[in-house]
């Protein structure tokens, strides 16, 4: 006894959309008139499938009565259901994608755009577009956001500037300004205003390990005396509490303090130290996902709500 061979993986989607059809009309007419083609172009597509899968899908009695499944239509009809919905379940998800409703965005961070900025972004991603995913990958070496960024691991990255910029698309979001933290009995501290940048290098300073916004800093107060380092550590809160404690006075970006705590004088440095340039970093060339334009205009607005606006 020869086995017949089935074709299956040679049917269009059309054929399994008249097996569903007319299987659910009852007749080749009405299927016809559902799908929008002729009766003939059905009877066409339907035979082509039985061709395809060896013997009849359906049982044709003639006349006014209804057409019914063979066993092997039975059997078909649950597979060209699930093919035609996933089809369409496909067709939803990229018109999401197109739109900016749906996809997934890498994004590189550090700590205080994690703390301060990145958080809203997502709230107001969420509200506007539920169906966006975000995968943030938080790292204090700007080295390793920039060589994930460029290997394709990231799709877009906050940084500081300096960096190396060749072969990226640069969007400054704003100018990050440095304040003095101060214990509230320090000798240096004045009843209101700026404190002098001299007289903060006189004291014995909380700084981070060394990256790129602490290289900032130190090239800063260098330029005003020896620097007398008493601790370090890449937490900004563990920075703040030290100063907090009275272990010794620190610089740090705006973005990176509490200003809500009780126990620790923040003031505006004279002379000012250039401020840290944050921004958003793209590969040239390289596709993003259409929420990226949502993601980039978000992360600006959240930026200057907290920081000077960059020109």
């Amino acid at each position: 006894m020869t086995t017949a061979t089935v074709h299956l993986a040679d049917a269009d989607l059309r054929h399994l959309a008249a097996l569903r059809a007319v299987a659910e009309e009852g007749g080749f007419g009405r299927a016809a008139t559902h799908l929008g083609f002729t009766q003939s172009a059905v009877s066409q597509q339907i035979a082509t499938l039985e061709r395809l899968v060896g013997e009849p899908l359906f049982d044709r009695p003639g006349g006014p009565r209804p057409v019914t499944l063979t066993a092997a239509g039975r059997m078909l009809l649950p597979h060209a259901v699930s093919v035609l919905e996933r089809v369409r379940a496909a067709e939803a998800d990229l018109m999401g994608l197109r739109s900016g409703q749906t996809g997934t965005l890498r994004v590189g961070t550090f700590q205080s755009i994690s703390v301060r900025i990145l958080p809203e972004v997502l709230a107001a991603l969420h509200r506007e577009r539920p169906g966006v995913h975000v995968l943030p990958f938080e790292s204090d070496d700007q080295g390793e956001l920039l060589g994930l960024l460029r290997a394709g691991e990231l799709d877009v990255s906050f940084l500081v500037e300096p960096f190396d910029g060749d072969g990226l698309t640069v969007r400054r979001l704003c100018a990050d300004p440095f304040v003095a933290l101060l214990p509230l009995d320090s000798s240096v501290l004045t009843a209101s205003g700026a404190v002098s940048t001299a007289a903060m290098v006189t004291q014995p300073l909380i700084s981070q390990m060394p990256n790129m916004c602490q290289s900032l800093i130190d090239d800063g107060l260098a330029r005003h005396g020896r620097l007398q380092v008493a601790f370090r550590s890449n937490d900004n809160s563990a920075v703040q509490a030290m100063v907090r404690a009275g272990v010794g006075h620190a610089v740090m970006a705006s973005l990176a303090v509490d200003r809500d705590d009780p126990g620790v004088a923040i003031r505006p440095l004279d002379p000012p130290l250039d401020p840290r340039i944050i921004v958003l970093a793209t590969v040239d060339g390289r596709r993003l996902p259409p929420v990226f334009d949502a993601f980039v205009e978000l992360a600006a607005r959240c930026c200057t709500d907290h920081t000077p606006a960059c020109d």
